[in-house]
């Protein structure tokens, strides 16, 4: 039997091109439900979703945000999402907390950039979905074109559950096609005359869509051609379940129209926690399959954390199994780290309501955790499990970063880490050789924000350039070469001698020292100060102030004084004899190249793989995956610093790309020459 207080929880996550109005779909449902008392408006900057001052400035949801009513008896959870592909991680985090995915497209928009990427990441992803047609009552709004369109880019089985009466500025109902039912201003009326056939029609459908998720009904089905009305329902919420097939729903949150039947279809055909009582989890390397029920142990996720200190931390938390009370120890298996659970809460945006406890199936939120971040399991100290790991994108964009004002250089280093933490399609990386902070994440936008976020919330003023590529020097030739280190300015003097055979190594072998000395013609006690005066050379770069890398020097002969030689002078003599050998040797500037997975319609190949070989790109092969092509290139990182923007800017913001590092290459002769002449150039100043 299923769980009674799970199955009264309904948890649903928006997702969704910018402007299909998520969030002012979200605005009517609490201002229908008396949760509010007013309707706030994107454009006014005053909804409940939209509180942060980015969001507000902009006209637009750049962050999450949760809410809660209750209707009729069932509570549902509402996670609001950004539209914008610069913040699909925030999409991507309320996936994990959600059991249904509701797709809300525009009627007027067909297959926008931005639904297509949202329904993107839903692919691999084992979670119900669900399609809401909203704006219905705007000009050239098209129920049916928008199902088909979807349908035919997606290929999936979209049935519609809640169809419009009118259309455009005559929208002013929705009929229920289960229940043969139609609701005009919210009160049940019998289906107008004009659209019974249709309605049979539909249902007809639905009844087979309905018996195709259950062997059982399928076999019933076949021999009578009929299903009981539970039959049906469980047939549908079945389907939903496992994917097999999509509800689809018209409304207008701005008019007020079929927000009521969505929410009753909420009730009636969409799972809860209690549908969806089983998940896999890890323990130690192994995954297994767990129960799910308040009783439980717990299983807690936060999906996404927020380091605010004007208005205090939060954590968004899922809860699947047990429960989470204030004063509770636990353990956060990611950091391997206790924590405690202060205060928990329903949000409402920005708002927040005590809760005495947060059960499975409850979406809240938790204060003052102070090691579990976005993406951390919650569990007891004595468990073992944690939620698997989820597929991030990988980023797209990077910039350098640093404080504006040198009073902010200690800020700066805790504040990023803070809020890096809340995003983890953002990561944050110190490159050693070319001493840069580099934030890298999925778009411009991402990156400004946290720019921002850092002034308004931290008060650190930091500036964004490009970053500067990690070259590598090496050789591709032999030398045979010898230096010796003799000064003598009173006093003890400094005297060393060293014999070097330098040769190439293979790509990535990195360096290699070889001690071939003989005789004692160098002493042992001053070998470590040879290979330590290489290895600071090597560090330092010889050519363009670049590591060297995939050298082999072998030390074979020298000479030294009994009086005047010292580990200084060997290394001294070390640094010196190779900077002679190196530039003796054919030296070369090494690149770093990355393997590329681009994904973008086939109407674009072309002029994407011009702009590949413009950049000094190569292509590697193609695929078809459904309509797109998946190009695979190597790309050169210097290329790929802006061409996120650029592919972007070919195909109308429906190309995307994975990418990862793969191998140095050599850096073409002209452009190796300019590198090489700047360092000359800025070494003289």
């Amino acid at each position: 039997m299923k769980n009674q207080e799970m199955s009264k929880n309904r948890n649903l996550c928006l997702i969704g091109a910018s402007g299909a109005g998520k969030t002012t779909l979200v605005e009517r449902i609490l201002f229908n439900e008396k949760v509010t008392t007013r309707i706030g408006k994107v454009e006014d900057g005053n909804t409940v979703m939209d509180f942060d001052p980015e969001e507000i400035a902009k006209g637009m949801s750049m962050n999450l945000a949760v809410a809660h009513l209750d209707f009729e008896g069932i509570r549902v959870n509402l996670i609001d999402t950004p539209g914008y592909a610069d913040f699909v991680g925030d999409q991507i985090y309320s996936l994990t907390a959600a059991e249904t995915a509701i797709i809300v497209a525009n009627a007027t928009a067909g297959f926008e950039v931005g639904l297509e990427q949202a329904i993107e990441n839903l692919e691999k992803r084992q979670i119900a979905k669900a399609l809401l047609i909203n704006r219905m009552d705007s000009e050239n709004a098209d129920f049916y074109k928008t199902i088909e369109t979807i349908q035919d880019n997606y290929g999936k089985n979209i049935v519609p559950l809640l169809i419009p009466i009118g259309k455009e500025s005559g929208f002013k109902g929705v009929i229920d096609i289960l229940a043969k039912k139609a609701y005009i201003n919210d009160k049940p009326t019998d289906v107008p005359a004009d659209m019974t056939e249709k309605v049979d029609e539909l249902r007809e459908k639905l009844v087979e869509v309905a018996a195709e998720s259950n062997d059982t009904l399928m076999e019933k089905y076949l021999e009578t051609f009929e299903l009981t009305e539970d039959e049906l329902l469980s047939g549908l919420k079945e389907g939903i379940i496992n994917g097999s097939l999509i509800p689809a729903f018209a409304c207008s949150a701005s008019a007020n129209v079929g927000i009521k039947s969505f929410l009753w279809a909420v009730k009636e055909y969409l799972p809860s926690p209690a549908d969806v009582d089983k998940m896999t989890v890890v323990e130690g390397e192994e995954e297994k399959i767990i129960n799910l029920s308040p009783d439980g142990d717990l299983v807690a996720y936060v999906f996404k954390s927020i380091a605010d200190p004007n208005v205090g931390d939060l954590a968004y938390v899922r809860v699947f199994s047990g429960s989470l009370k204030s004063g509770l120890d636990v353990f956060i298996p990611e950091k391997d780290s206790k924590d405690k659970i202060s205060s928990v809460y329903y949000m409402l945006g920005k708002n927040r309501k005590d809760a005495q406890e947060l059960k499975a199936g409850d979406i809240g939120g938790l204060v003052k955790l102070k090691v579990a971040k976005t993406l951390n399991s919650i569990v007891l100290h004595n468990s073992k499990i944690r939620v698997p790991k989820i597929e991030l994108p990988t980023p797209l964009f990077w910039k350098s970063i640093k404080a504006v004002n040198q009073s902010d250089e200690d800020k700066i280093g805790s504040a990023l880490a803070k809020l890096v933490d809340e995003d983890a399609t953002v990561q944050l990386d110190f490159n050693a050789e070319t001493h840069e902070t580099v934030l890298s994440g999925i778009g411009e936008q991402q990156i400004g924000l946290i720019q921002k976020k850092l002034n308004s919330r931290f008060k650190v003023s930091a500036e964004l350039s490009d970053p500067k590529v990690p070259l590598k020097e090496t050789i591709t030739g032999n030398a045979d070469v010898r230096y010796r280190h003799k000064k003598q300015s009173g006093g003890r003097g400094q005297y060393g001698e060293v014999y070097f055979k330098i040769s190439p190594k293979e790509r990535g072998e990195g360096f290699e020292f070889v001690d071939s000395i003989v005789g004692g013609v160098i002493p042992s006690k001053f070998i470590p100060a040879v290979e330590k005066g290489l290895q600071e050379s090597l560090v330092k770069g010889i050519i363009a102030g670049h590591h060297i890398v995939d050298i082999r020097v072998e030390l074979y002969y020298g000479s030294y004084h009994d009086g005047d030689s010292s580990e200084m002078a060997f290394k001294i003599a070390a640094s010196q004899c190779l900077k002679e050998g190196f530039v003796k040797s054919n030296p070369i500037l090494l690149e770093p190249i990355h393997k590329l997975s681009i994904i973008i319609p086939s109407e674009y190949m072309g002029d994407v793989m011009g702009d590949v070989s413009t950049r000094r790109g190569k292509i590697l092969g193609m695929e078809q995956e459904g309509k797109k092509q998946i190009l695979s290139a190597q790309m050169p990182l210097a290329e790929l610093f802006e061409y996120y923007l650029n592919l972007k800017s070919l195909t109308q913001g429906r190309g995307r790309f994975i990418q990862s590092f793969s191998h140095f290459e050599k850096v073409p002769e002209e452009i190796a020459k300019k590198v090489i002449s700047e360092y000359k150039s800025d070494d003289v100043q």
